[in-house]
């Protein structure tokens, strides 16, 4: 049976405000207190401090509710509800049905019951936290209006008596316990019992399970938050095996930040380069600079792309074997009676026999025949 704390263990809180010596330094609330002073919100009563006692007694149990008024509002007291269980690792599982029991009816005052370590191990198994634990998160949960410590594992008539328990809520799933089947079989005989639904997907045996099936990962979380190896129960080997891949990863990681650094800073001095390129580029080759290169050099770009002129020629085409003016070279006809038949033109010169070799008997009669020429034209 866990042991509650006294009266006489319970410390005032300070109203004096936190001064923090330092970012990381908070005042802290003491772990037991008394919570007189926070007039807003508090943490569920024990079913033994006088809240709860003075509850009690304004409750007139006498008077019996039946499920059909107490869904219609129609009550001249609160509905006392009832739930009980282990609460390990306190999840919105829990929360959801202690919130489903707290607005099943219009008025309800919640009462949940907690079993002690003792009970809980002999009936179910080790729990994760203990019932100090347990009975903590369970009492600072916004829906619960009471709590009853060393809670039964299976209720009678005489409990829900000595509690005034109205209603019972639990999920329908039958529960057996003592030799009975369902322990909740005679309250829904009676139609004390209301159903509330659990929250598919997560559950304290989920929870457990996804901690061991990540054993080392946590193991290795914990040894680099500065548990010791005895803390968690680990020998000396796997401290050390799990202590070097701490050492690897955190190697790893630091890599791969400074690699990140060095790819970033290659980046930014490549764009503060580039922009140092654009802008001299722009400065060199601007509109204006690029006007006057283009006034500049229109002219000899229209000559080297335009086609070149024709050579000058003959009349029929034939380039001039001599450097006499082509229309001296030009000739007509004569007819064939003027100049003794020749068909020579009139400023023709006559041809001349050429010799390759001429001796110097040749070229006298040459010069006569040229005489004889020149004879005839006078």
């Amino acid at each position: 049976m866990d042991k509650m704390p006294e009266e006489e263990e319970a410390s005032p809180v300070s109203t004096a405000p936190a001064t923090p010596t330092s970012p990381l330094e908070f005042k802290m609330l003491p772990l037991f207190m008394d919570f007189e002073d926070f007039n807003i919100c508090q943490p569920a009563p024990f079913s033994y401090d006088d809240k709860a006692m003075l509850e009690l007694e304004r409750c007139d149990y006498t008077q019996r509710i039946t499920y059909q008024m107490a869904r219609a509002g129609k009550t001249n007291r609160r509905v006392r509800v009832y739930s009980d269980g282990i609460y390990d690792l306190f999840h919105q599982g829990h929360a959801r049905q202690l919130m489903q029991a707290k607005n099943i009816f219009p008025n309800v005052y919640l009462i949940v019951g907690v079993c002690n370590d003792e009970l809980t191990l002999r009936m179910k198994g080790r729990t994760v936290m203990n019932g100090f634990e347990r009975y903590e998160a369970v009492r600072h949960c916004r829906y619960v209006d009471e709590i009853v410590p060393n809670a039964p594992w299976s209720i009678n008539e005489e409990y829900l008596n000595e509690h005034k328990i109205d209603f019972v809520a639990h999920d329908d799933l039958p529960y057996g316990a003592g030799g009975l089947d369902d322990i909740y079989a005679p309250f829904k005989a009676k139609g004390m019992f209301v159903v509330t639904e659990r929250t598919e997907g997560v559950s304290t045996s989920d929870i457990v399970a996804r901690i061991v099936k990540d054993y080392d990962v946590y193991v290795r979380r914990n040894l680099a938050r500065g548990y010791s190896a005895k803390e968690l129960n680990v020998s000396f080997l796997s401290e050390k095996k799990f202590r070097l891949q701490n050492k690897m990863d955190e190697l790893k990681t630091r890599g791969k930040r400074e690699l990140t650094k060095v790819k970033v800073d290659i980046i930014t001095k490549w764009e503060e380069k580039s922009r140092e390129f654009i802008d001299a580029f722009l400065l060199l080759f601007g509109k204006e600079r690029l006007n006057s290169l283009w006034n500049e050099s229109k002219g000899r770009l229209i000559q080297a792309l335009s086609p070149p002129g024709s050579p000058n020629g003959s009349i029929n085409g034939d380039d001039t074997t001599d450097g006499e003016a082509g229309s001296e070279d030009e000739y007509m006809e004569l007819p064939p009676d003027y100049g003794a038949g020749t068909g020579a033109s009139l400023n023709r010169k006559p041809r001349r026999r050429v010799q390759t070799n001429p001796s110097p008997s040749a070229n006298n009669e040459v010069e006569a025949e040229d005489l004889e020429y020149e004879r005839r034209s006078d």
